[in-house]
């Protein structure tokens, strides 16, 4: 079954089931590995990319729900909020290990983006993606400082 989406503005034709998970379709078929398989039930965020402009769980997205949909993963994220969001990174020196970087980079930058950048909206919201590195402190004054 070919499924067409637009991946990082480019618009994608994709063979495979409808039902195989957006994450595996582009890592495996479109070969954008930057997504993350953390869990593959939603609950750690490596797997976030924006789905027409909001958050997603990429592992737990259909390629058929993903179908007609504008997808940005890690690799083609841009724009001003991207940007302070990942200078924010650099500066907090966030990253240890890294592998849930994409994810949590990219919850960010939808969370700022949708116009939340108060501390209880980021602590909630940041809490959806884990760390096996438990940079939570450095990863919320990130953020935080990416929202002034």
């Amino acid at each position: 079954m070919a499924i067409t989406l637009t991946i990082n503005g480019t618009l994608t034709r994709l063979e495979a089931e409808g039902d195989m998970p957006l994450l595996w379709a582009m890592r495996d078929l479109a070969g954008l590995t930057g997504t993350k398989f953390g869990c593959g039930a939603g609950h750690c965020g490596a797997c976030t990319v924006h789905m027409d402009g909001e958050a997603a769980r990429a592992c737990r997205v259909s390629l058929e729900e993903a179908a007609g949909r504008s997808i940005v993963t890690i690799e083609g994220v841009t724009g001003a909020t991207a940007q302070k969001v990942q200078d924010a990174w650099l500066r907090h020196q966030v990253a240890q290990c890294g592998y849930c970087q994409p994810g949590q980079i990219m919850t960010a930058i939808a969370l700022l983006e949708a116009g939340y950048g108060d501390a209880e909206t980021v602590e909630a919201v940041m809490s959806g993606n884990l760390c096996r590195c438990a940079t939570y402190l450095r990863i919320r004054a990130a953020v935080l400082d990416a929202a002034t």
